[in-house]
């Protein structure tokens, strides 16, 4: 059986583009090239599926939710507080799992940082 390799892309509709990829940048640096090229370190990925009513995702109309590997937690969600970035309240350990935080895009996207035990 033929496998799929990894995550290939994550595509966003936007009202900005370039105002969004900009945050993405500036407050997560995410640097891609002008074709949206990232080279990301090798790391584990979680793909996971969730009951259609959940509120992990925060807005119910947010139908998939986008996870980033970060090395520091504290000190990511430190620069995106210093950023003004819409941040959740704390933090959350799970056991053997890592650490999660979670921050809203300027478009109301939910995405969860996560920073591997």
């Amino acid at each position: 059986m033929e496998r799929v390799q990894g995550i290939g892309g994550y595509f966003l509709r936007s009202a900005d583009p370039a105002a969004l990829s900009a945050w993405y940048r500036d407050c997560l640096g995410l640097d891609t090239d002008e074709n949206g090229l990232w080279q990301q370190p090798s790391g584990p990925t979680v793909f996971a599926t969730f009951e259609s009513d959940t509120e992990y995702f925060g807005s119910r109309t947010q139908q998939t939710m986008l996870n980033f590997r970060v090395r520091d937690l504290d000190a990511m969600l430190a620069q995106l507080r210093a950023k003004g970035a819409d941040l959740a309240d704390a933090p959350q350990d799970l056991e053997g799992v890592g650490r999660f935080a979670w921050v809203t895009d300027p478009e109301g996207n939910r995405i969860e940082l996560w920073q591997p035990a």
